[in-house]
């Protein structure tokens, strides 16, 4: 019995062997090839290292830019408010609502078809570049808006062209990196929109204090404009500078390139590509949308960001502290700043110890006790502390990005179509969270507070759900490691196609499902 192009040939049977002789085979295969395909090598290794270096110095960076100019232009319009816009544009009533949620109707039924489209032309170089161009310039333009209607139609086409960038960049991530280097990469992109948490406030209050009134413009005018010309120009940055994938990154070397598509391959337990053409993307739409965990994870992610909702209405809620609007601009930026590095290092952690439900679980009670505090005090100290204890919701979004790749690894296809239903399923909470936020509460908003308590223990519920599936899901793992267990046909056609993507049998290919699991 010999090898041939990585196939095993028995002259006896005249031809190729068939699946279940292939299987049978594996007893034949040498020790040292399934543990060459099981794990990367020592120079693979060493080849890895320098390319996630490669990667963190170049991709990152750029990621977080462009997020951070992604939550500035979309929440300048909470700034905008303190510096006189509702004033100006002779808002009433809900109408400030209305402008803030509509971005979101926008955002929401942009978000499946523009990460099909991403997966399928598969330049995200110049796809995510010329929508971060397109929404800077719709921010620009909003500095000219003189009513209700052209306000509305102006936030409702920034969601439009917003939404290709958030989903289009968890994807683009999980195209780089393995499941246990995701959740701090994850945190550290979702820094991008707690900067801008901080710094967009201070830009805010700088340019109340510096250009109110320059040229005739209000200061909430000038914000657009700055915000919008700044945003163009990383958008240009990002068509010449950031790389699509690995095989098209000319910076890689072939080794290199081909490290890069083995370490994803050996992490999912299968090949990290999808079927030839266009219906591959439909089919991956369909997988996305059968698989339970799919659901569970819009549920969770949608409670998050229904609890996260204050943020919109961060300097109002600073400004019930009694404090002149430039200083209630300013109170922002400590939450933000703590909230950052503890992100940091909450998902280093989660990385670290390979865990994502525990990391998902302890900030709940920390949001509520936060929310039960500003809603039950008065006095300074309590009231701004429990802006700290209500942020830590953030955190539990670095760790839902990366269970949300970790659950739905596999194809790719599916993999944008779950992430971005997901993430357009739980931005629709920001549709109808704003009107939770009226006046007639007072300084102490219960209503919305309460709400946000209501989600955050609706994304508990799902948390535990998710960890009894991929418990399950692990269990059956097992099962199939046990050499004797008979495969499903759908088992075989997920094996043929890693062992002919790496080059290799598929008693080999069998190999490479050892040992994995999803992370809980």
């Amino acid at each position: 019995m010999a090898a041939i192009n990585g196939h095993i040939h028995d002259p006896e049977h005249n031809g190729r062997l068939d699946d279940a002789e292939l299987l049978a085979s594996k007893a034949d295969a040498s020790h040292e090839e399934r543990m060459h395909w099981a794990a990367l090598t020592d120079e693979e290794k060493i080849t890895e290292k320098k390319l996630r270096i490669k990667i963190d110095c170049l991709i990152m960076p750029l990621v977080i830019l462009i997020y951070l100019m992604n939550y500035i232009d979309r929440n300048n319009y909470a700034a905008a408010r303190l510096q006189g816009l509702e004033r100006d544009l002779k808002l009433t009533g809900d109408q400030y609502q209305v402008g803030l949620s509509i971005l979101f109707v926008g955002y929401v039924l942009m978000q499946v078809p523009s990460n099909l489209l991403l997966n399928y032309t598969g330049r995200p170089s110049l796809y995510i570049g010329f929508f971060t161009i397109a929404w800077g310039l719709v921010s620009a333009c909003t500095s000219q808006v003189k009513t209700y209607g052209e306000i509305v139609a102006c936030r409702f086409i920034l969601g439009l062209v917003e939404a290709p960038f958030f989903a289009g960049v968890l994807f683009f991530l999980s195209k780089w990196y393995k499941k246990e280097e995701l959740s701090l990469r994850m945190a550290i992109f979702y820094s991008g929109s707690l900067i801008s948490g901080a710094f967009g406030n201070l830009i805010a209050a700088g340019i109340l204090s510096g250009l109110d009134g320059a040229r005739g413009l209000s200061a909430w005018q000038w914000l657009y404009i700055v915000e919008g010309a700044i945003t163009c120009f990383f958008g240009l940055l990002v068509c010449l500078v950031l790389p699509d994938f690995p095989d098209t990154w000319k910076a890689l070397s072939p080794e290199m390139k081909r490290v890069a598509n083995r370490r994803l391959a050996i992490d999912a337990a299968e090949a990290d590509v999808d079927d030839a053409g266009a219906m591959s993307q439909i089919r991956g739409m369909k997988l996305a949308f059968l698989d339970p965990k799919t659901y569970v994870l819009a549920l969770a992610y949608h409670a998050i960001t229904g609890a996260a909702g204050f943020q919109n209405f961060f300097p109002t809620l600073t400004q019930t502290l009694g404090y002149s609007r430039t200083i209630s601009l300013l109170l922002v930026a400590p939450p933000y700043i703590f909230i950052v590095f503890w992100s940091l290092s909450h998902s280093f952690m989660s990385d670290r110890l390979g865990n994502r439900f525990w990391f998902f679980m302890y900030p709940v009670p920390v949001t509520i006790v936060g929310f039960v505090i500003f809603m039950t005090t008065n006095s300074f100290g309590p009231r701004y502390f429990s802006f700290f204890l209500m942020n830590f919701v953030f955190t539990m979004n670095g760790t839902c990005y990366a269970w949300i790749s970790n659950a739905i690894p596999r194809p790719p296809a599916k993999r944008a179509a779950a992430l971005a239903f997901i993430n357009a399923f739980g931005n629709a909470a920001s549709i109808w969270t704003p009107f939770t936020y009226y006046t007639g509460q007072g300084n102490h908003y219960p209503v919305a507070l309460g709400i946000c308590i209501g989600l955050q223990v609706l994304a508990a519920c799902m948390g535990l759900l998710l960890r009894f599936i991929l418990q399950r899901q692990n269990k059956r793992l097992e099962r199939l490691e046990d050499e004797n267990a008979q495969l499903s046909d759908r088992e075989m056609a997920k094996l043929r196609k890693t062992a002919e993507f790496e080059g290799i049998d598929i008693a080999t290919a069998r190999k490479m499902q050892k040992g994995y699991r999803f992370m809980i």
